[in-house]
């Protein structure tokens, strides 16, 4: 089955992540659509793998919609903590008394590794996409980032954990690096590039 539709509703309002995207799924001339634009409320997000809230992310958008949709479930897993905050990253924060933001976010994951010597840690993102609500083979990518946290914010580019997000081969954290080079090692660059393989597999043909 091929697609049609050259206007897509990404499942998210972030801002960052849609340019991400944007620049990413540019050589499908599609053109992505934040749901916000459209007045589509978020998703209830009640499952603890990235691609069970994506994949719920994306039918709810896309059945608002009437349009196909693309989701991004994102976040930082740190090795000290077993793995979290996983799905809950877009509110770490919160659970020590800050309000929602990524400067709280960050603020608050680098006074809990105050003393912790294992700094390793993953930026994961899942990508689903559908072509409508009842989609029965959604298209699924994912890609993963490892560095270290590093002890204080460098960089003033990206979004997110980004400044904290130490790379050791390039020597700098995803902040301090312009765009290109970003999208080339990141997370969701590595996931956008699987997810524009199966896209032209299976629904460009």
């Amino acid at each position: 089955m091929t697609v049609s539709h050259t206007r897509w509703v990404l499942a998210s309002n972030n801002a960052g992540k849609l340019a991400e995207l944007q620049a990413l799924f540019a050589p499908l001339g599609v053109e992505l659509v934040a749901q916000s634009a459209l007045n589509i409320p978020e998703a209830d997000e009640p499952f603890h793998t990235f691609v069970e809230n994506a994949l719920a992310k994306a039918r709810h958008a896309s059945q608002y919609a009437g349009l196909p949709a693309i989701a991004d479930d994102a976040g930082l897993c740190v090795d000290a903590f077993g793995g979290l905050p996983g799905v809950q990253t877009a509110f770490y924060c919160t659970q020590f008394g800050y309000p929602k933001s990524d400067d709280n976010n960050r603020k608050a994951l680098l006074a809990q590794m105050v003393g912790v010597t294992q700094r390793r840690a993953a930026l994961v993102s899942t990508l689903v996409a559908v072509r409508n609500p009842q989609d029965p083979e959604p298209l699924i990518a994912t890609g993963r980032a490892v560095g270290e946290i590093t002890t204080e914010p460098l960089g003033d580019k990206g979004f997110g954990f980004d400044p904290v997000m130490w790379i050791p081969a390039l020597g700098k954290t995803f902040a301090q690096m312009p765009e290109e080079e970003k999208n080339a090692l990141s997370h969701r660059g590595q996931a956008a590039r699987a997810m524009l393989a199966l896209m032209r597999e299976r629904w460009f043909v």
